[in-house]
């Protein structure tokens, strides 16, 4: 099993339109992402990562996201849990307006001054729990906050297939590419996988297959039946990678 490490907080900015809290969103996602916390934040862009951009859901499955929704329908959240895992925090503009007392915004394109107020107040609750995501560290697997020190550097993959899947910021996870029936298949995060695989010593055997399958499942789909198949292809991989490594 492998922990992703944290190297940004993805901001997911509500989409709509048709209400001010909609504006509030994106301005307040703006402010924190251009402002307050330019260094530290990266935006995923929701039409695209709804639409299937895979850089933008790898991005989202690995590292912490915070989802700013206008409204009680939490289209950002939900679209963020559905392909790729619960966000770290979530904002709705409308509760906390309530929260803290603020006026009612108004204004789609040009906000009154209490839809202002609420892309200040927006922007800076968004600015605190980034800085409490990345004092905290953030583990994708569970859920939970860990200890920094505890989680793997990232490191480039070097082996021939190899790339990363980038977000709309650039931002990079290790995938490799594998045959599998005939058919190229891009595997999420099975670079790191095969390293802390080979860091614990595991053998090259078929019960390491099966755990090699079992650590993929965790960030990539498999097709029901290929279970089998994917195993042999996987435990291959790793004894590709193991005979490399000792070469070097």
């Amino acid at each position: 099993m492998v922990d992703l490490p944290k190297k940004k907080v993805g901001i997911v900015s509500c989409s709509g339109e048709e209400l001010p809290e909609g504006t509030v969103t994106r301005l307040a996602a703006l402010k924190v992402l251009e402002q307050l916390r330019p260094a530290d934040t990266v935006t995923i862009c929701l039409p695209l990562f709804l639409a299937g951009g895979e850089g933008d859901r790898a991005f989202a499955r690995f590292y912490p996201t915070i989802a700013i929704d206008g409204c009680d329908k939490r289209c950002a959240a939900r679209g963020t849990e559905m392909y790729s895992g619960r966000p770290a925090a979530s904002i709705v503009i409308t509760e906390l307006v309530t929260e803290q007392g603020l006026g009612k915004p108004e204004g789609k394109r040009r906000l009154n001054a209490a839809g202002l107020q609420a892309v200040d107040a927006a922007a800076e609750k968004t600015a605190i729990l980034v800085d409490e995501l990345l004092a905290k560290g953030w583990n994708r697997r569970n859920g939970s906050f860990v200890d920094p020190s505890l989680l793997m550097p990232l490191t480039e993959n070097g082996e021939e297939g190899g790339k990363e899947a980038t977000c709309s910021c650039g931002s990079g996870i290790p995938v490799q590419k594998v045959q599998i029936n005939g058919q190229e298949v891009t595997l999420i995060a099975l670079p790191l996988i095969f390293e802390q695989f080979q860091t614990e010593g595991k053998p090259l055997s078929m019960e390491t297959g099966r755990e090699l399958f079992e650590a993929v499942k965790i960030y990539n789909p498999v097709p029901d039946g290929d279970d089998e198949r994917y195993q042999r292809v996987l435990l291959q991989a790793y004894i590709t990678f193991s005979t490399k490594e000792k070469t070097k």
